[in-house]
Order: C-alpha cells, then sequence, then structure tokens
C-alpha cells in the first residue's frame, strides 16, 4: 500500500473549519511527513481520514463530515502538546 499524508492547518480567527494545506502519496507523502517531523509536529495516523483528506482541494475547509474526526485529532494533539510541555518543564 502507498503511504499516504495530508497536513492540517485551523485559525479559528480567520476560518470555521480547518484547511488542509499539504497532502499526497508515495514520495510527496514521505516528504510532508520529513517535513512535520524537522518541525516537531506531531504526526497522527488514521487510515480512513487521511484517505478522505488526500482528496480535497489544497487550502480548502474540509467538509462538514469530516469534523468529528478532526476535533478528535486535535484534542489528541493539544493533550499531547500539554504533556510536552510538562516534561520540559
Amino acid at each position: 500500500m502507498q503511504e499516504k499524508a495530508a497536513a492540517l492547518k485551523y485559525e479559528h480567527k480567520n476560518s470555521s473549519a480547518p484547511k488542509v494545506v499539504a497532502s499526497g502519496s508515495g514520495e510527496l507523502a514521505k516528504k510532508i511527513i520529513q517535513k512535520a517531523q524537522e518541525f516537531d509536529v506531531p504526526i497522527f495516523a488514521n487510515e480512513m481520514l487521511v484517505n478522505s483528506l488526500v482528496d480535497l482541494e489544497i487550502d480548502k475547509e474540509i467538509p462538514a463530515e469530516l469534523y468529528k474526526a478532526v476535533a478528535d485529532i486535535f484534542v489528541w494533539l493539544m493533550k499531547n502538546e500539554k504533556k510536552f510541555q510538562e516534561l520540559k518543564s
């Protein structure tokens, strides 16, 4: 199976939903993951969600049917960032 990746961005002041800012499969997916790792961006793996995200247009808000899944990821991310900050202190 070919590797896939999607990067999301959410600015609550400027948009009502997260946007896909990068997505792809194969070598492009590897580059997206590598760039995330370079900047210590947490990586969340969910095959069903990434399959939905890679088909979306770049810089467009995600559709409403993906809100719940993406919100769950942002909650996971916030919890992990909090744990990381606690470990650093």
